[in-house]
């Protein structure tokens, strides 16, 4: 299979660098007129496949949401990715998964593997055990063709605690970013992105600058949490990302979800949003 990476850059180019999350939390389930239970949450779910496959570069669901409904809500989730997986719609799967050793390796089996039930095209991790902890699906997604999006700068008020701490130098993030660089070099070195990609909120303003962040070396696609209603815009996507405003999956939940329950309207809706984004 072709490399992750080379993957969302046709998608990006093809459909606009637009990202449709699939979040069926309470309320959104509830303003679609829907009762929250798993009847609920299937047709909350494979309404937004209708609307979105074919139409965005990528679908992000959030896995907490389904498995908030155990092994039912497991099995919707399984069904809404070999669904868009059969439409030819790349996937994020977004669980952020992360831990050390033998653990690590079942979760990047479970989700990246070649037996996996039903693998998304790339995976969420964290890597605040250490970049390496996450070395058995970095190289597992290597060898399947997957991809994974590693948490670098996320836009919750907590997280620059943690992730623009300063150690011999080089911030958090700085060492996630050089981290997903080394990974990528093979594919900086084709001029494509690699399949290591970093997750860094729309809403971060200066902190990719402030901390010097080259993610242009690092040839990482970024997966943007943000975007639309909560408060991330074209402007500030240049502004945040600068020189590698290309790489950029703007990613969308909540404005796009709004114009549900009708899938017509959200289909036009998601293709209002995907429209407007420039192509890489």
């Amino acid at each position: 299979m072709k490399a992750f990476g080379a993957r969302l850059e046709d998608a990006m180019q093809a459909l606009g660098p637009l990202c449709a999350g699939i979040d069926p939390h309470r309320g959104l389930v509830e303003s679609w007129g829907l009762s929250y239970d798993l009847a609920g949450l299937e047709r909350f779910a494979l309404t937004c496949v209708e609307a979105f496959a074919g139409r965005v570069a990528v679908v992000k669901p959030q896995s907490a949401f389904f498995e908030v409904f155990g092994s039912r809500g497991v099995a919707v989730l399984e069904r809404v990715l070999t669904e868009l997986r059969e439409t030819g719609t790349l996937t994020i799967l977004d669980a952020k998964r992360g831990d050390i050793g033998s653990t690590m390796t079942a979760y990047a089996e479970a989700f990246l593997g070649k037996d996996a039930v039903a693998p998304p095209d790339a995976l969420t991790v964290s890597p605040f055990l250490g970049y390496e902890s996450l070395r058995p699906a970095i190289d597992l997604a290597h060898q399947t063709g997957r991809g994974l999006f590693v948490l670098a700068l996320t836009s919750n008020p907590e997280g620059a605690g943690v992730q623009h701490a300063v150690r011999d130098g080089e911030s958090v993030a700085g060492s996630v970013v050089r981290g997903a660089a080394h990974d990528n070099a093979a594919a900086r070195a084709r001029g494509e992105l690699g399949s290591v990609g970093l997750v860094i909120g729309a809403t971060v303003g200066d902190a990719v600058r402030d901390l010097g962040l080259d993610l242009v070396e690092a040839a990482t696609p970024v997966l943007a949490p943000g975007f639309g209603a909560q408060g991330g815009t074209l402007e500030s996507l240049a502004a945040t990302f600068g020189p590698a405003r290309g790489q950029v999956l703007a990613s969308s939940s909540r404005e796009i979800l709004a114009a549900g329950p009708d899938p017509a309207r959200l289909a036009a809706q998601v293709t209002r949003v995907a429209e407007a984004l420039p192509r890489p």
